[in-house]
């Protein structure tokens, strides 16, 4: 990739942190997007050290209202060009429907869908202008059945791969790549926050960060896939659900999902 400018959300752990690593690692400069400044602050001090680019650092909590806008309106404020979005940043619940927290489903979706919608509106119109870009939207494996136990965390992913394709679609004839990364179980600090660890589905093995993160940075430079799915065991379980009945699909989620 020629040297550019990356703007990554919810980049002060897990996925997001090290795409961070990665891009900077390779001369580019990155917009670091998190709820946490000190975090943010401490990478950017250690990216710009070891890697001679710069570093700018926004805090936003995406599951407020107006954050993306914020974000897009300080980027253009420090006349800074994005030529690619990564939109890591998304959380998931656990449990049953009736027995999980309302409040938190809502900023899931604003979080998961809403804020990477905006984001995508808003940085995708400038890079439809100049006919060069990228937007990486992080869905999941999820997103290609219902996910009883994680109900909306599977429903928002759905959108998120469902939206990719369709802007895929849109703008390649502008010179813009928009792709959907999913990956399987993966340990990072969403899977704690989610309470996962002790479902079937983590205890049955999971893919590293880095593992993802560098699949992902080499199909973004190959530019050839619009949906992303590391991992062979990954891509031929999201294969194979096309040829199964839904409700069996989703009763074999089900029994993943469940706790040990």
């Amino acid at each position: 990739m020629n040297k550019k400018t990356v703007l990554i959300t919810g980049a002060s752990s897990g996925i997001g942190l090290h795409f961070s690593h990665k891009f900077a690692q390779d001369g580019h400069h990155v917009v670091l997007v998190a709820r946490s400044e000190d975090k943010l602050l401490s990478l950017a001090t250690e990216l710009e050290g070891k890697y001679n680019i710069k570093a700018h650092v926004i805090k936003a909590d995406l599951a407020e209202a107006g954050a993306s806008r914020m974000i897009y309106e300080h980027v253009a404020a420090k006349g800074i060009q994005v030529d690619i979005l990564i939109n890591n940043a998304g959380f998931g619940l656990f449990g049953e429907f009736e027995q999980t927290e309302l409040e938190k489903e809502v900023d899931m979706i604003q979080v998961n869908i809403t804020a990477l919608t905006e984001l995508s509106k808003y940085f995708g119109k400038e890079m439809v202008k100049r006919k060069n870009g990228q937007i990486l939207n992080v869905a999941s494996t999820a997103a290609f059945q219902p996910g009883p136990l994680m109900s909306v965390y599977y429903a928002t992913k759905a959108y998120v791969l469902s939206l990719s394709e369709a802007l895929a679609n849109e703008w390649k004839e502008h010179g813009i790549q928009v792709m959907a990364l999913c990956p399987g179980a993966t340990k990072t600090g969403f899977s704690d926050a989610a309470e996962l660890q002790q479902s079937k589905l983590f205890q049955s093995g999971v893919m590293t960060v880095e593992e993802v993160v560098d699949e992902a940075y080499k199909q973004m430079a190959d530019q050839k896939k619009v949906v992303i799915i590391p991992g062979v065991k990954n891509r031929l379980l999201a294969g194979s659900i096309r040829f199964m009945p839904r409700k069996m699909v989703t009763n074999i989620v089900r029994k993943v999902q469940e706790r040990i």
